[in-house]
């Protein structure tokens, strides 16, 4: 198996391209991670989610990851991680534009908003059924790719 670095743009394709990976985020010090849709362009992810432990954490720690992988077989995979910045869009009249924009990436997604609605039945205060549309500004990512070893 021979295991290359991505470069940048082979990164923000791979993530584009994708919809679904993992968002980390923490806060005093304890890690959390969830598994969620998203939509990319080159320097932001869109996300989309209801009022819940995720959000609560990135709103105090802005600080978050990405990561998304595909695995084909044992010897041919990819795996990209994004490092970046949390920017949540109420629902205002200062931030129609960036709303419009996110959704606009989103609904090209199958079930984008199933996870987050799904969770929000799972709790029983109705202010957590409050969409909540968010932008992920990408300071880093990075990637690897595995493929067979062409001289085996």
């Amino acid at each position: 198996m021979l295991v290359r670095e991505m470069d940048r743009q082979e990164c923000n394709e791979f993530i584009a391209r994708l919809a679904f990976g993992r968002l980390a985020c923490s806060r005093e010090n304890q890690p959390y991670i969830v598994p969620t849709y998203f939509a990319a362009e080159p320097d932001r992810i869109y996300g989309f989610a209801t009022l819940g432990q995720k959000i609560e954490w990135m709103r105090s720690n802005p600080l978050v990851c990405i990561e998304a992988d595909e695995v084909k077989t044992q010897n041919d995979w990819a795996s990209v991680v994004v490092s970046g910045r949390f920017e949540e869009f109420p629902d205002t009249p200062e931030y129609a534009e960036q709303r419009r924009r996110a959704q606009a990436f989103l609904e090209k997604r199958g079930a984008w908003w199933q996870t987050a609605f799904g969770a929000a039945q799972t709790r029983s205060q109705f202010d957590r059924d409050i969409p909540v549309v968010y932008c992920i500004q990408i300071h880093k990512i990075t990637g690897r790719k595995a493929s067979r070893d062409p001289k085996s």
